[in-house]
């Protein structure tokens, strides 16, 4: 549907509801839940398909090199989140900008269900745009269906919400188990297929998306010059690396991509505080936006862990026979999106409780909170992994308890750094503030692979080791941002 159409469709679009709510909620509800499918059922096989033996079917890597590349991969995607949101705001618009990501996500899963190992790093590569791509513009777009704003918007994202959790539930559980009983292969080619019905889906209903996210406000010819070398960049190192021309280290890339990342954000939030004009009210606010972001970075380092070293042990050290019958490794994916969904709505009514009895707490208490329960999961695999080491396979109720500590973890941490991220932000940097969230959860992710790299399996003692540098990681920035509270809060001047 051209744009004039799609334009003139706007009022009626917009007339549409279900259940009090716009009938493009369902549409963007879908797209999302396709995608978190495809995006956590592939990550649930990713690490354990590398790793695995080639006369398994894997690609035979060692543990470092498969947690470094699960590491980039993972990191990657929220990295491309900041370049897809800046491609559909200047040229494709968010509607587009979500087909097109949704087709790199299809095509990424069927190079990797087909390729060979080169193709396989680059179907990764071909992923990581497509969400970079589809999932903010998906996310911006639920906005746009809210011109009015309040109550009934925040509804709004509580049901996409659930969307995401829904996919990630579901995607672990069923690509787990084609993966299990008929092959890798097979774990590459449902995600590809839930994607293409999610992008099928969205070009079917986008008419009741009305205008939003319908086109770019204004093109730029200068901003596809840019786009157009990249791309081109980007297709020629990943030629080289294809042809043995050039030899790609994963340990290497992905140790300076974690410098490169610490400097972007060190360097922006110094521009911030001495080179912007704020007032002194902004840069206090600043300086706690700082201590947001580097606890941020620490808890994803351990959170992440989930999808590398704790998918590993799930495989090699968990009894998985349940009267016997062998359960899939990846479905104890599912166990901390089902969490989110069963205690998400807790969260937000023990927030709101607090808050009306004027007991509400800030986001350094929070965020402490969220590190410490963090911290006291790594101490559950900590006693896990001691099993381990006397040569018995541990109960899966061990990594369940891990994982739902780190969901109270998450529930006290993210959704509240998203929300004060926008508040702390001086007006004019909102923009640019949310991409330094991001840049955060992106380095965090980068770190767990190679957090996940420092686990040899020919050393078993290193499992512990690293559980337990994990936990006071956690427990010690969990304990100083506790202690930095009263300060926190004056410093935020009357930001809640």
């Amino acid at each position: 549907m051209n744009q004039v159409a799609d334009a003139a469709a706007a009022p009626h679009a917009r007339g549409k509801t279900i259940f009090g709510q716009p009938r493009g909620l369902a549409t963007l509800f879908l797209t999302e839940m396709w995608e978190r499918f495809t995006y956590y059922g592939m990550r649930g096989v990713l690490i354990l398909f590398m790793a695995a033996a080639v006369s398994k079917g894997g690609l035979g890597l060692d543990d470092r090199t498969a947690s470094a590349i699960y590491g980039m991969y993972i990191g990657g995607t929220y990295l491309f989140g900041l370049l897809g949101g800046w491609i559909a705001d200047r040229l494709l618009g968010a509607q587009r900008a979500v087909v097109v990501g949704g087709a790199f996500i299809a095509a990424g899963n069927v190079m990797l269900a087909l390729g060979s190992a080169e193709v396989f790093f680059l179907g990764l590569l071909v992923i990581t745009i497509g969400v970079g791509l589809l999932k903010p513009n998906a996310s911006a777009m639920v906005a746009g269906l809210y011109p009015e704003g309040g109550a009934r918007r925040d509804a709004g994202f509580s049901v996409f919400y659930m969307g995401i959790n829904l996919g990630a539930f579901i995607g672990p559980l069923l690509v787990g188990w084609f993966a299990d009983r008929f092959g890798w292969r097979w774990g590459f080619g449902v995600p590809a297929l839930g994607m293409a019905l999610g992008v099928a889906q969205f070009v079917w209903t986008r008419r009741y998306l009305g205008n939003a996210g319908v086109a770019a406000p204004g093109q730029q010819r200068g901003a596809w010059k840019a786009v157009l070398v990249m791309a081109v960049a980007i297709a020629l190192v990943a030629l080289l690396a294809m042809t043995g021309v050039l030899e790609l280290d994963p340990v290497a890339m992905a140790a300076g991509a974690s410098w490169v990342m610490l400097a972007l954000g060190v360097g922006y939030f110094a521009y911030l505080l001495f080179f912007a004009g704020l007032t002194a009210v902004e840069r206090k606010r600043v300086l706690v936006m700082v201590a947001l972001v580097a606890a941020s970075v620490t808890f994803w380092a351990g959170y992440e862990q989930t999808g590398a070293s704790m998918n590993l042990f799930a495989d090699r050290y968990t009894d998985r026979h349940i009267f016997g019958w062998n359960m899939p490794t990846a479905w104890l994916q599912a166990v901390n999106p089902f969490f989110i969904i069963a205690f998400a709505p807790v969260f937000a009514a023990l927030w709101i409780a607090l808050g009306k009895r004027g007991r509400d707490l800030n986001a350094a208490s929070k965020f402490g909170a969220g590190l410490i329960l963090l911290g006291l999961g790594f101490i559950v695999m900590y006693f896990a992994s001691q099993r381990v080491l006397t040569g018995a396979l541990v109960s899966p109720t061990w990594l369940i308890l891990t994982y739902l500590l780190h969901t109270f973890g998450e529930l006290s941490l993210s959704p509240v750094g998203l929300s004060y991220m926008s508040k702390l932000a001086p007006p004019r940097f909102v923009g640019q503030v949310m991409g330094m969230w991001f840049l955060s959860m992106a380095l965090g992710s980068n770190l767990a692979g190679q957090l996940s790299g420092q686990y040899d399996a020919s050393h078993l003692e290193s499992l512990p080791d690293l559980y337990l540098k994990i936990f006071w990681y956690g427990a010690i920035s969990g304990v100083v941002m506790l202690a930095l509270t009263p300060f926190a809060k004056r410093m935020m001047a009357g930001v809640r």
